[in-house]
């Protein structure tokens, strides 16, 4: 039996292994330019969800009003993100994904999940069954949003 504090400590250890991977793997996509972890992020929040403000998507990545400000700036000067006026309140503008930016996330997101493939097709029918389990069994304790398949 596995306590929830030995549960605990091996999340801690394996999950910043699993981060660094799929950070190299994104760095290592020629198609992505300059796009770094946290801006591959704002485009994945802003996918999932639509027409967002600038404070949500800086609260859940995890960035000040001013850094997120700024990292909006670079993505929408590359034509990845637009501002779009709300409908609800005309002083208030939200995020959008440009056709160009959804491109780009789609394709990164395919290619990184192909090479995340790669390293687990070694393993056996029994131990891919397991960490696809105990990954959405970690979603339903760290998350209340349904996970969303990019593309």
């Amino acid at each position: 039996m596995v306590s929830s504090e030995e549960c605990a400590r091996t999340v801690l250890e394996v999950v910043p292994g699993v981060m660094r991977t799929i950070r190299a793997e994104l760095r290592s996509q020629g198609n992505l330019p300059d796009l770094s972890v946290p801006q591959f992020r704002v485009l994945t929040y802003l996918n999932r969800h639509h027409q967002s403000s600038l404070s949500a998507a800086a609260e859940h990545i995890g960035l000040t009003l001013p850094s997120m400000s700024k990292m909006v700036d670079g993505l929408v000067a590359r034509g990845l993100v637009t501002r779009v006026t709300s409908l609800e309140d005309r002083r208030r503008l939200n995020l959008a994904l440009t056709a160009a930016g959804k491109e780009l996330l789609d394709s990164a997101f395919t290619y990184t999940e192909k090479r995340l493939a790669e390293r687990f097709a070694a393993l056996s029918d029994e131990e891919l069954s397991t960490i696809a389990s105990a990954m959405l069994t970690m979603q339903s304790v760290f998350s209340s949003e349904q996970m969303v398949k990019i593309p």
